[in-house]
């Protein structure tokens, strides 16, 4: 299906409007009673929709419209949803970047992003004013909020709304821009290196609706528990419910799994997308007789489906995980990034009948096939920039190689960033208005054309007889019953690189655990590819990205590692 010449991606909220208006597009919660019930606000189609046609007006009024570059620095809530359709609606360009990557990246990336507009909280407001955020560049503050001190920090979005209110026909305020326009600037969560902040254009945002849509066969009616907040924002436009549990949405890893199947239940959730490191604490408090807290025999019959990304989801979490889910409803694992959503895809039938004996013997993570108008290849590892491509880039079947990925849901642009952009992006001469997309990744295609991720480049650990890759390194320890997790890492010594394997255990150890050192050790040995591997070292917690808390921050490992080496 090809995007139309003109779109814009809130034609979709529009649209479900008509078709749903007395439908609850979002449900957040708002406190709870005297007996402890969580009490919930909402707004319906109808309303999400007429809401952000005020606010589109408003915003046209107060000089925010087409590609003006705004930020939105505000938690989820009720108005976070009618302002990003408001946004779209005026054709503005939304600035989206996590506070939890510190006060440093924020400043850096925000001056990058040179923004017009500046929307968000009172917080986030004395932030900018106190850290000196873009200020060279904004000339409207916006304050969502209430309470005695938000007068200072900008207009009052409740008067933004007021106004446009006032304007005769608000929905007029919907443009359509080029399809090619961009639509937002999403910064990467800087997981393994700078945040970078991606340029999304309103065709993007089509592209990967659709291929969302089609890969989960997402439903109009369907109710979503939203548990990442940028991933909210496509239930509403896929014409889901979209429930905001009551999380800290910055510590998916420490969610309370009451709080998550309370809102389940009550609201008959169908479709939970959640980070690896959410779908670990709930399915063990699920599953997991021994923890105190456990709710042993508790499951989710309404779920049609769980989809989890940011990070490879460990088997056993997957397993744990179906055990809370009706016969035949599937954990599915999409495979991609921020520049390109969703590239693979494959369900926990196959992975818990087939592929998960494959990753414990070191050959990686299967991520399945590709989806939607996704191209995948598989080149040969390069560092430097490639200009143009040609098919002699491709790596040998089956043989370990970087991602590469081309089509209409692939963004084009870093922003501010050419040099990045030269280095991800390769120009197709047979397509002058295509493109490859690097993804940072290595992996390959198996026989049978399914894709297997086996780490990040960057995170390769290069010795003088050949590379080790992360994945299928780790899972070779991943299997041993007392490691949570493991992390292949290189230090470098006398000018050579020492591969060494950091261990998160499962419960941690009075003592140093030298039988289990000696025991990972022997398993190591077995493989080809781990044999080279003499240090083990114990880490209490691993460093993790803010954005899913599942990304393991090898970088970090490594510098701990070097020290504990030396």
């Amino acid at each position: 299906m090809t995007t139309p010449s003109h779109v814009n991606i809130a034609d979709y909220l529009v649209d479900m409007a008509r078709r749903q208006p007395h439908t609850h597009a979002v449900v957040f919660p708002a406190g709870t009673d005297a007996t402890g019930r969580v009490r919930y606000t909402h707004l319906t189609y109808a309303q999400l929709n007429a809401e952000s046609d005020r606010l589109a007006a408003g915003l046209m009024d107060v000089g925010i419209g087409p590609g003006v570059r705004t930020v939105l620095m505000t938690p989820p809530s009720l108005e976070f949803f009618s302002l990003v359709f408001a946004l779209f609606k005026v054709g503005a360009v939304m600035v989206c970047v996590d506070p939890g990557i510190g006060i440093k990246h924020l400043g850096r990336c925000l001056a990058e992003a040179e923004p017009q507009a500046f929307v968000g909280v009172a917080k986030a407001h004395w932030a900018r004013r106190l850290f000196g955020w873009a200020k060279k560049t904004i000339r409207t503050n916006i304050v969502v909020g209430s309470g005695p001190t938000t007068w200072t920090c900008g207009i009052r979005l409740d008067q933004i709304a007021r106004s446009g209110s006032r304007i005769p026909n608000p929905q007029a305020s919907l443009l359509k821009p080029q399809a090619s326009a961009p639509a937002a600037i999403l910064f990467t969560s800087g997981s393994t290196g700078v945040p970078k902040g991606v340029v999304y254009t309103h065709a993007n945002f089509d592209a990967q609706l659709r291929a969302l849509r089609d890969a989960f066969d997402i439903q109009p009616g369907e109710i979503d528990l939203a548990t990442f907040p940028l991933f909210a924002l496509y239930a509403p436009a896929l014409g889901m419910t979209a429930v905001i549990p009551d999380m800290d949405f910055t510590r998916p890893g420490s969610v309370d799994p009451h709080k998550i199947a309370r809102a389940i239940e009550d609201f008959g959730v169908t479709n939970l997308f959640g980070s690896p490191a959410l779908l670990d604490r709930v399915s063990r408090w699920g599953v997991d007789d021994s923890r105190p807290d456990a709710a042993v025999g508790r499951t989710f019959p309404t779920l049609r489906r769980v989809i989890s990304a940011g990070a490879p989801v460990p088997a056993r979490v997957i397993d744990r995980m179906t055990k809370l889910l009706s016969p035949g409803v599937q954990v599915f694992t999409p495979y991609g990034a921020t520049e390109s959503l969703p590239v693979a895809s494959i369900g926990s039938d196959e992975i818990l009948a087939e592929t998960s004996r494959s990753t414990d013997q070191g050959h990686g993570v299967c991520v399945g096939r590709p989806v939607g108008d996704a191209v995948v290849r598989v080149i040969n590892i390069r560092d430097d920039a490639i200009e143009r491509w040609s098919d002699d880039l491709l790596a040998p079947q089956g043989e370990i190689g970087e991602i590469v990925v081309s089509g209409p849901a692939v963004t084009a642009t870093y922003h501010a960033r050419d040099e990045a952009t030269r280095l991800a992006k390769i120009a197709d001469p047979d397509q002058p208005t295509s493109f490859w997309h690097r993804m940072g990744d290595v992996g390959y295609f198996d026989d049978r054309g399914r894709l297997w991720f086996c780490g990040r480049k960057s995170q390769r650990v290069r010795l003088a007889d050949g590379d080790l890759f992360t994945d299928p390194c780790e899972g070779v320890f991943n299997v041993h019953p007392d490691v949570r997790r493991s992390a292949l890492v290189g230090v470098g010594q006398n000018g050579q690189t020492r591969p060494v394997v950091c261990v998160e255990l499962v419960e941690s150890p009075c003592e140093e655990p030298a039988a289990i050192r000696a025991e990972l050790l022997r398993l190591a040995g077995t493989f080809e590819h781990t044999k080279s591997i003499r240090d083990v070292l114990f880490h209490p917690s691993f460093p993790v990205d803010i954005r899913h808390n599942a990304k393991i921050g090898r970088e970090s490992l490594a510098r701990w590692a070097a020290g504990r080496l030396r």
